[in-house]
């Protein structure tokens, strides 16, 4: 069946809108497509994001955990021996999970300060260290894979400067 030519000017008004539903549909089709690529490669951005961000939170209690094992096996005192094994437990099980997350602690003393993952509290002089290096660490710093979840929060070396001699009679 063949259609009809219809040179209406009705008809004629009609074929550019028609043209122009379609070119809007075709544009729409691909920006969508474009979309929901987007979202596919975000998704676990956004995944990891979330997770980075709740291991933030759980820092604080690892190190609190850190420091009461620690302080436990300063005293060495046989009253604590049963806390001691919990605080040991609880230890182990963060270490897993932070291990499964891919967390590992920054191991900064001894190395160059690196602004990028390194706050720095102070700075010490000293006569026998090398300008620059990390000498003491404050609080840990985290990795997550090779991001930065945490800066180390450190001391840094400074060369302490010979001071000029004076000449008599000064």
């Amino acid at each position: 069946m063949k259609k009809k030519e219809d040179n209406s000017p009705e008809a004629q008004a009609e074929e550019p809108r028609a043209d122009d539903y379609l070119d809007q549909l075709i544009r729409l089709k691909a920006d969508f497509e474009n979309y929901r690529k987007r979202v596919e490669k975000e998704k676990p951005e956004l995944i990891a994001w979330g997770k980075a961000q709740m291991l933030m939170k759980l820092l604080p209690l690892y190190e609190s955990v850190l420091k009461a094992k620690a302080q436990l096996e300063k005293e060495d005192s046989g009253a604590g021996g049963e806390l001691k094994k919990g605080l040991d437990m609880i230890y182990k099980e963060f270490g897993k999970v932070f291990e499964s997350e891919g967390i590992r602690e920054m191991d900064c003393v001894g190395k160059p300060y690196d602004p990028m993952s390194h706050e720095v509290l102070a700075v010490v002089e000293g006569e026998d260290c090398q300008d620059g290096f990390v000498v003491e660490e404050a609080q840990k710093g985290f990795l997550c894979g090779e991001k930065v979840l945490r800066p180390a929060k450190v001391c840094i070396a400074k060369k302490k400067e010979a001071e000029p001699e004076q000449t008599k009679g000064e």
